[in-house]
C-alpha cells in the first residue's frame, strides 16, 4: 500500500472515531443528568479483589483472633 493511501485511510478512520466519540459524549451527557452512574458491579468486584490481594500480599502481624491457643 502506498504511503499516501495509508495516510488517507488513517485520517478517515480518525475522523470517524472523533465523530463517534463526540456523539457518544453528547448522548451520555444528556442522559446522565446531574448524577454520575454508579460503577458497574464487575468494576466494583474487581477493585475489591485487588484490595483483598494487596492485603494478602503485605506482611502484617497476625491478629490475636487468628492465632491458635496452645
Amino acid at each position: 500500500m502506498h504511503a499516501d493511501v495509508h495516510l488517507q485511510l488513517h485520517r478517515l478512520h480518525a475522523t470517524e472515531l472523533h465523530r463517534e466519540a463526540t456523539a457518544t459524549a453528547t448522548t451520555t451527557a444528556a442522559t446522565r443528568g446531574t448524577h454520575a452512574p454508579a460503577p458497574a458491579l464487575r468494576v466494583q468486584i474487581g477493585w475489591k479483589l485487588v484490595e483483598f490481594g494487596l492485603r494478602l500480599a503485605t506482611n502484617r502481624p497476625a491478629a490475636d483472633h487468628f492465632t491458635t491457643a496452645a
